[in-house]
């Protein structure tokens, strides 16, 4: 297998859910940089929605006076609602050709972590992040920050002058910007006092309310003046650590979890320099030649969501209950807009565990219809803000998802070629012997066991 095929596959599912399978037939004519330019170009921009027009709900869904009844049914509303966003956001991840824009947004999705109920609020943020995945950083902290998700999240709504919540200014300085170490506890204090009076209105907008912000002189990472909370973002984009933190970041998520300092250090001179244009610092990376090195391939583990988007770009699918792909995200311990905590997903090691790691190898014949689903979801430790319903409607409701694999079309696509070319990264690194020998030599039997290696865990 040449050096460019691998080249190839590396880039799609790092800047991409892997191979689709309408890519295999020309894969091998492109150079990197052609490949590089079709993932950069942008679609026309889509939102994603949901089915059921938008229920007004009140942040005071649980008042007491709320009738019992209206309740469940403003329950049941959300959660199908957001179980829609999780799948319609998992469809664009397969679907879209825009692969870079969705491999991007699903990482801002995981930088910027949220898990609120509230189906209109996660809706907007997702399309925030997703609107902005590839343009400037700048817009994306600002279009977030003020997004009634993030601000119901971190309790901004309840910031208010005399009484700072400092909540929200803190995650924003350790999380999502700046990182510990960077700022002291007085800058929290003093941020919180900026942010004082971002809130939302009933309709979910963005709202400065004057009158609890507090307007006395705040000092903030060594400036003096009456800030407001806009003053304050702007001047954490002022601070080059700012830079560093995200390209650090990014280069974790996209290259190697062991970081190359000089390389990091020149990436996110050129992040500052640029305004903080992420399209350009992807550009950066997917164009070097370091990217490509033996000890940035395969080092990897894939994370259940990529795992599934990978197997189902590559298997065309026919499925006929998608609200189950919602049980193995969470089976598997990584749903959709279900991040466990502020600090978003571990990666790495941590997504696999000897249960996980059993069904991550069993899914491709659970979904070929070969064995049935053993399994019943992990109880969650971090279950919380009455979320407890959405788990349990998940597990009564288990069906299979009834898939239904084209597998005449795969036999055609692969009728010159060898699978393991394509779906294993690095194919001179696995013992073909026990794929073949439990084969009956057909493309869905190949398929099927290629896809339950240990190398297929590896991007």
């Amino acid at each position: 297998m040449a050096d460019s095929l691998l080249h190839h596959k590396h880039l799609l599912w790092r800047a991409g859910f892997g191979l689709g399978i309408n890519q295999i037939s020309d894969l091998e004519n492109k150079s990197i940089k052609v490949l590089v330019n079709d993932l950069l170009k942008e679609e026309s921009f889509t939102e994603i929605s949901y089915d059921t027009p938008d229920a007004n709900v009140p942040d005071d869904m649980m008042d007491i006076r709320t009738p019992a009844e209206k309740r469940k049914e403003m329950q049941r509303i959300i959660r199908e609602q957001n179980n829609d966003l999780n799948l319609n956001f998992l469809d664009k991840i397969v679907n879209s050709k825009d692969q870079m824009r969705e491999k991007m947004a699903f990482f801002w999705h995981g930088h910027f972590a949220t898990r609120i109920n509230n189906s209109k609020f996660n809706k907007q943020l997702l399309n925030v992040i997703r609107k902005n995945a590839l343009g400037n950083f700048k817009d994306l902290l600002f279009e977030v920050s003020q997004s009634p998700a993030m601000l119901n999240f971190l309790n901004n709504q309840q910031n208010k002058k005399g009484h700072p919540n400092e909540n929200f200014a803190r995650e924003v300085m350790e999380l999502f910007t700046m990182g510990r170490g960077n700022y002291t506890e007085k800058d929290i204090r003093e941020g919180a006092r900026a942010f004082t009076g971002w809130g939302y209105d009933k309709e979910g907008q963005f709202k400065e309310r004057k009158n609890l912000h507090d307007e006395g002189s705040k000092q903030f990472l060594g400036k003096t003046g009456n800030f407001t909370g806009a003053d304050v973002l702007n001047i954490i984009l002022e601070q080059k650590t700012t830079a560093t933190f995200i390209t650090t970041k990014i280069y974790k998520f996209f290259v190697n979890e062991n970081t190359d300092r000089n390389i990091v250090e020149q990436l996110s001179t050129d992040f500052y320099n640029s305004g903080y244009d992420i399209k350009k610092l992807m550009s950066n990376i997917f164009s070097s030649s370091w990217f490509y090195d033996k000890k940035n391939i395969g080092n990897r583990i894939k994370s259940p969501i990529e795992l599934m988007a990978g197997m189902m770009r590559m298997l065309p699918m026919n499925i006929r209950n998608p609200e189950n792909l919602i049980v193995y995200q969470k089976l598997l311990g990584q749903m959709l807009l279900y991040p466990p905590n502020v600090a978003g997903w571990p990666s790495g090691r941590s997504w696999i565990d000897s249960s996980t790691l059993m069904l991550r190898l069993q899914i491709p014949q659970i979904w070929s219809g070969l064995r049935p689903l053993e399994y019943s979801p992990r109880q969650d430790d971090d279950i919380e803000m009455g979320m407890k319903s959405r788990e349990t409607a998940l597990n009564k409701s288990f069906k299979n998802p009834n898939i239904t694999i084209d597998w005449s079309r795969l036999e055609k696509v692969f009728e010159h070629k060898k699978p393991e070319d394509y779906l294993i990264l690095n194919p001179k690194n696995l013992d073909m012997d026990p794929v073949k020998n439990f084969s009956d030599k057909s493309i869905k039997m190949m398929m099927i066991n290629l896809m339950s290696t240990p190398e297929y865990q590896l991007c």
